[in-house]
C-alpha cells in the first residue's frame, strides 16, 4: 500500500457518498447520536461498522489491545464515560475475535518488554478460569475459549463501573459479549448470564 493510495481512495469515497446523497457530509458535521458503543480489538481484519453492516455516526467506537476494558486505562474508561453519559448509548458490546494475536500472546511465558503489563490482564482472565481452560486437550479450541472468556471477564469489567450501573438504573441500557470469527466472518453472540455470573460478587461492586 502506497500512501498516496489512501488519498486518492478517500476522493473516491467523498465522491460516492455525494451522489448517493448530496448533503451527506453537511448532516454528519451536525453531529453524531449512536445507539451502540463498540469496545473491539485492534487487528486490522477486524473493523466494527464494516463487520457490522453500519455507517458513519452509527457506532462509537474504541479499539485496543485484545478488546480489554481496564479500570485503570484512563483511555477506555473515558470512552465508556462519554459514550454513556453523554452520547446515551443503550447498547455496550465487547467483541473479541478468534485468532486474536493478544491472546495468543499472553497464553506463552515469554517476555513481551512493554506488553508484559498489559498482557497479564488476559493472563489474570486465564487464572480465573484454569479449570475449565486445563481440561481442553486441544490448543486451538483452549486458545478459542480463552478469546471467549476473555470477552466475558471485560463484560464484566465494564458492568462494575459506575457509569454502567446508573445507566443500567435510569434507562434499558444492556451490554453485549461478542465473537467474530475471521474464519467464516460471523459474528457470534456468547449470550452470557450476567446475572448468574455477578450474583455472588456484585455486593462487592455495587455503586448507590
Amino acid at each position: 500500500m502506497k500512501i498516496e493510495e489512501v488519498f486518492k481512495n478517500n476522493e473516491k469515497w467523498i465522491s460516492e457518498k455525494l451522489k448517493t446523497d448530496s448533503r451527506f457530509f453537511d448532516e454528519m458535521g451536525k453531529g453524531q447520536n449512536p445507539e451502540m458503543l463498540y469496545i473491539g480489538c485492534s487487528d486490522s481484519r477486524v473493523t466494527a461498522e464494516e463487520v457490522m453492516g453500519l455507517g458513519p455516526g452509527e457506532v462509537f467506537v474504541h479499539r485496543n489491545i485484545a478488546n480489554m476494558v481496564i479500570s485503570v486505562d484512563l483511555n477506555v474508561m473515558s470512552v465508556v464515560e462519554y459514550a454513556i453519559q453523554h452520547l446515551k448509548v443503550n447498547h455496550v458490546v465487547v467483541c473479541g475475535h478468534y485468532g486474536c494475536g493478544g491472546v495468543k500472546a499472553a497464553m506463552q511465558s515469554a517476555d513481551l518488554g512493554v506488553l508484559n503489563p498489559w498482557l497479564r490482564n488476559i493472563r489474570d482472565v486465564y487464572r480465573i478460569h484454569r479449570k475449565e481452560l486445563d481440561s481442553i486437550s486441544d490448543e486451538e479450541k483452549k486458545y478459542e475459549r480463552l478469546v471467549e472468556l476473555n470477552v466475558q471477564e471485560q463484560c464484566v469489567n465494564l458492568i462494575k463501573t459506575a457509569a454502567v450501573q446508573k445507566a443500567y438504573r435510569d434507562r434499558n441500557l444492556k451490554v453485549y459479549g461478542w465473537v467474530f470469527d475471521i474464519h467464516t466472518g460471523k459474528l457470534v453472540d456468547l449470550r452470557i448470564n450476567f446475572e448468574d455470573i455477578l450474583k455472588n460478587i456484585m455486593e462487592i461492586y455495587h455503586l448507590d
